[in-house]
């Protein structure tokens, strides 16, 4: 081997087997702190069909936005009705029978005995009439069911027998009243075709103030002393009279026409002592 050969291998040999000398910190970054920059997520990738949805929604927007919008335009004129137009008519007036809290002029006598309707106090009363054995203990006739008129009372049953009732009027007991009945013809059943009553004034001015605002005002006839108060229609009417007592007045129910006439024309024959007064 050669000196040179010898002399570097020794210097290599020495270099590995010795100690290794003390490393030098790094203090270039010393004391300065770096920030922390979070690395940027990356961008979502945009597919054909995003995109074609977005662009199917924008024109939806668009075409709604273009339906709903109205044009600018002139204002609206006013209608005006056709010319000859016919005006709308009023409606045609009520021509039935008048009625007496529920019973109406032209109601059978049979029929109105089964509805009981009782329009009296005591509120046990029932409808007594001349063809009724009882109508002689009230003072009324007897007759049969053939005869041509027919009288009948609200009455109430007493242990000293039959005694007359007082019809209701307006809320108030009436002085008097009577029911009747007549047949059309022969066979035909009796059919109420007049309803009395006889009242006091002030229950007379004040059923007239209210038959005034159903029917409308009525015909004033007679004298200005004893007025006559009329409402009509084209099968009944409604009459209050004043007494000449003046502190009685008379309400009539009246069928038209009046199934019982006379040859002189005056009202028909008496049927009970209600006709005396």
């Amino acid at each position: 081997m050669k000196r040179a050969s010898l002399i570097a291998f020794v210097v290599s040999a020495a270099c590995v087997g010795a100690p290794p000398s003390p490393a030098r910190a790094d203090t270039h970054f010393e004391g300065h702190v770096q920030p922390y920059v979070a690395p940027k997520a990356p961008a979502p990738a945009v597919t054909t069909a995003a995109v074609n949805a977005a662009s199917a929604v924008t024109t939806a927007n668009a075409a709604t936005a273009a339906s709903t919008a109205r044009p600018a335009g002139p204002a609206a004129k006013k209608r005006r009705p056709a010319p000859g137009a016919p005006a709308p008519r009023p409606a045609p007036p009520d021509d039935s029978p008048f009625a007496f809290r529920g019973i109406p002029l032209g109601t059978a006598l049979s029929a109105l005995r089964q509805t009981d309707m009782v329009r009296a106090t005591p509120h046990e009363s029932e409808l007594i009439c001349e063809t009724d054995v009882a109508g002689s203990d009230i003072g009324m006739m007897v007759k049969s069911y053939a005869s041509l008129t027919v009288a009948c009372r609200w009455a109430h049953h007493t242990e000293q027998g039959w005694a007359p009732s007082l019809a209701v009027v307006d809320g108030v007991p009436a002085a008097d009243h009577i029911l009747r009945f007549a047949h059309n013809s022969a066979g035909e059943p009796l059919r109420l075709y007049e309803m009395s009553f006889v009242l006091d004034t002030t229950t007379a001015y004040d059923l007239r103030n209210l038959l005034a605002s159903r029917y409308g005002a009525p015909h004033v006839l007679g004298a200005p002393s004893l007025p006559l108060l009329v409402w009509e229609n084209a099968s009944s009417t409604i009459t209050i009279c004043l007494l000449p007592d003046s502190r009685r007045a008379t309400l009539t129910y009246l069928l038209k026409p009046t199934p019982v006439r006379t040859k002189s024309g005056e009202k028909p024959l008496k049927l009970s002592q209600f006709d005396e007064g």
